[in-house]
Parts: C-alpha cells; structure tokens; sequence
C-alpha cells in the first residue's frame, strides 16, 4: 500500500570526484538535520555547531549508501548504511541510521523501514542490520521493532551528550532468509 506513496533515491555528495546525484533535496534533508540533531549527534561529533559542513561530510562518508525516501518531490526523511563490514563487493553488516519528518511518523515510517530493510537483505546482500539508539528514542525503537529488530546490548556511558554521559542501545536484525555463512 505505502509503497506506492514513496520511493527510495540515492543522495550522492563526493566532492573529491565531483560527483552530486539529486543534491536538489539537499536543503530538505538539512533541514530534517537540524530539526533532529538532538537524535542524530553526540557531543563528539566533529564538525558540531556547523550543521552544514557536518551535513555534507556525513552524506559524503556514508554515500553510496544515503537513501532518501521521497513522495513526489518532498523527502519524508532518509535512511543510510555507516560503518560497513566486509568487502567492498560483499557487505556483511552495516548499522543503519533513519531521520522522518514528523508528519510520516507511525505507520509510513514502519511501512518504509520494512521496505529498507527488504532492500538491504534482498538488494544489497546484507547479512545483518544493526542500529545504535539513544534509549529515550522510542520512536526509532517502535521501527526498529516493526522490522524485526531485537535488542542486542545496553552500553552504560557510551558517549557524552549535553555534557552529560549517555547510554546507548544496540539493536539488530540478521537476514534468516539468506544463509550468511
């Protein structure tokens, strides 16, 4: 049903080679960016406090493997691949990282990350998915759930955000349908 109401793009940024595949959506992802820094960065993050730059370099690090998820012209959010293992023409297991605009919230978003994940087993060949959340983030969690996602670990203090300690969770999902030997 849902998925004929969006599609999956890739946003490409490599300015080394320049090469910029739909940077149209730019503006619309760095908003979506700025509006959900708060679940998308530490305070480690390098390049915090200059969102754009901070932006670019994260699309940029984890392209080929942005994926807009996009209605019409409008991006309801995005998902990518980050700290891929294997090989590059054989990927075991990528964690992945999701940001929607508020409004596809609930059922869109579990319908979307369903179709991701499919993409990502079936397409890709991945093994294993994995995803690395801040515990208060229940929306992701919801998704992640929808998906098949189990909680693998707790991890106390892994990172400081806000000046303050922060746990995170790690979850994940193995592709059964495939033998991943």
């Amino acid at each position: 049903m849902h998925e004929q109401l969006f599609r999956f793009e890739r946003l490409v940024i490599n300015r080394q080679r320049g090469i910029f595949d739909n940077i149209k959506y730019f503006p619309q992802v760095m908003r979506l960016y700025i509006k959900y820094l708060r679940h998308l960065e530490d305070d480690f993050s390098p390049l915090r406090g200059n969102a754009l730059e901070g932006m670019v370099e994260f699309i940029e690090r984890t392209s080929p493997h942005f994926y807009l998820v996009l209605s019409g012209e409008e991006v309801c959010g995005f998902f990518c691949l980050e700290h891929l293992i294997g090989s590059p023409n054989k990927i075991h297991s990528a964690e992945v990282v999701t940001c929607f605009d508020r409004k596809y919230w609930g059922v869109f978003t579990k319908c979307a990350g369903r179709i991701f994940e499919d993409f990502c087993f079936n397409v890709l060949g991945l093994c294993k998915l994995k995803a690395l959340i801040y515990p208060d983030n229940s929306r992701v969690k919801a998704i992640l759930r929808a998906c098949g996602f189990k909680k693998e670990a707790g991890l106390k203090a892994e990172t400081r955000k806000d000046g303050r300690l922060q746990d995170i969770d790690v979850y994940s999902v193995i592709n059964k349908e495939k033998l991943c030997n």
